[in-house]
């Protein structure tokens, strides 16, 4: 905030907000596991203890040990190696880490491990075939829609995201798709001309 509000002893910052959700919803997540009868006082999880978490990345069944604060961004590069999913502003701003969970485009800075539990998260690794590229990350190639590449990643799974619930995505469905994920580069018009080829590709054209 600019100013502090008046009436008011203290002032909330936009960074200090999220990092208290993000605390406060590892003990929320983790203390929905506890038996119905635990008090209050039980139910108070040190973000710090480890858990049991399985997750599901790219058709992979993973299970490891988790502090239930860690974002699934973390989990993905530090633990599980996906580094493909970059990092980028990590408060949800840019859309560089994006993933697939169940279908849907989340940042993965803002989700935690626990959350995903039970999901098929995918990440940019995950559309590839072997060696070959996905349609979306083909389209890309071809359309140069990318300077620096490091959003890339993040366009490409928003790509993805929007073209799974929608074939034939109009040009104004493509910029509302992406609209989340942000190119300092200012690649945007090649980017859109990408999700059509996509689209194009996807449904089996040449």
């Amino acid at each position: 905030m600019d100013k502090e509000h008046e009436g008011r002893g203290f002032e909330i910052t936009r960074r200090g907000f999220l990092a208290n959700v993000g605390v406060g919803a590892a003990a929320v997540v983790v203390a929905g596991r506890l038996p119905a009868g635990a008090t209050e006082k039980e139910a108070v999880i040190d973000p710090t203890e480890m858990t049991k978490v399985t997750l599901r990345v790219n058709g992979q069944t993973h299970r490891l040990l988790v502090e239930p604060r860690w974002s699934l961004l973390f989990v993905l590069r530090e633990r599980l190696g996906f580094t493909g999913t970059k990092v980028g502003c990590d408060r949800g701003e840019c859309g560089a880490c994006t993933v697939l969970i169940d279908n849907l485009p989340r940042y993965a800075c803002l989700t935690l491990a626990v959350e995903a539990e039970g999901a098929e998260i995918v990440t940019v690794e995950g559309l590839m075939k072997g060696e070959d590229l996905g349609p979306v990350q083909q389209a890309f190639l071809e359309h140069d829609a990318f300077q620096c590449g490091y959003c890339t990643p993040g366009q490409i799974m928003a790509a993805e995201g929007l073209l799974r619930a929608n074939s034939g995505p109009s040009k104004d469905e493509i910029r509302r798709g992406v609209s989340g994920n942000l190119c300092r580069c200012g690649a945007y018009a090649n980017i859109f001309k990408a999700i059509e080829r996509a689209a194009a590709l996807k449904r089996g054209g040449s």
